[in-house]
């Protein structure tokens, strides 16, 4: 099924090292009769676009701090103009560390607390069915999609984690499959199970799974759809 949106551009920031754009492109074209475009890093405007998208992947080979690189590039000083107007910006993996790194979120991502990689298919629960990016999610939905990530772990201050739950920022939850919030479904060890969150102005998301690889038929998994279903 193909969504007809108006008045949406559609704009996939990419960095050396990305690669979850084609992902992402790909799924945006099919559900989207609106224009989508690549944005390498070096661009220094987004070309009209209404929704910014920042992919997974290894921005600059994950030297450094992820995405502490990524953050100096041209483009996010447009991507930081557009959403200061309240424009539309999701980061997803490599993409949300980036955001964080570049202030357009609170907090930062730190290792797992195993130590490893994790690359498996975890459950998620809406923080809030009230975002624009999960107004087509219930909130007893759990959608199962994949991670993959070593620096997943989301981490603030006390202060600002009381910030992020009183003004309704968890964009997603780690649970398991009856959608209970446990320590066993905690992938990472990140702060309250936190999966996601938005900024304080709610048009800024940031999040760890990628919703882009289980978004299709092809895919034997469209959980991921629904997060597109919202945003769309």
């Amino acid at each position: 099924m193909t969504y007809l949106c108006t008045n949406m551009k559609f704009g996939v920031v990419i960095f050396p090292g990305s690669n979850c754009d084609q992902d992402l492109i790909k799924v945006l074209q099919t559900y989207t009769t609106e224009p989508v475009l690549k944005l390498w890093h070096k661009d220094t405007d987004l070309e009209g676009c209404t929704h910014i998208f920042v992919p997974g992947g290894f921005s600059y080979g994950d030297y450094l701090r992820s995405g502490a690189i990524a953050k100096l590039s041209p483009i996010m000083k447009a991507v930081a103009d557009h959403a200061d107007k309240g424009g539309f910006v999701l980061g997803i993996c490599n993409g949300f560390q980036i955001l964080c790194e570049s202030g357009l979120l609170p907090g930062a991502l730190l290792r797992n607390t195993n130590m490893k990689f994790n690359c498996k298919n975890v459950y998620l629960t809406p923080g809030s069915t009230e975002l624009i990016a999960t107004r087509k999610i219930e909130d007893k939905d759990v959608l199962c999609v994949p991670i993959a990530h070593g620096e997943g772990r989301f981490f603030c201050d006390e202060a600002t984690l009381n910030e992020i739950e009183s003004n309704g920022q968890v964009f997603f939850r780690y649970c398991d499959e009856n959608g209970n919030v446990t320590n066993e479904a905690n992938p990472n060890g990140s702060l309250n199970n936190i999966a996601g969150i938005c900024n304080a102005g709610k048009n800024v998301f940031g999040m760890m799974p990628h919703p882009e690889r289980c978004a299709t038929d092809y895919l034997l998994n469209v959980d991921g759809k629904k997060v597109f279903d919202s945003i769309f």
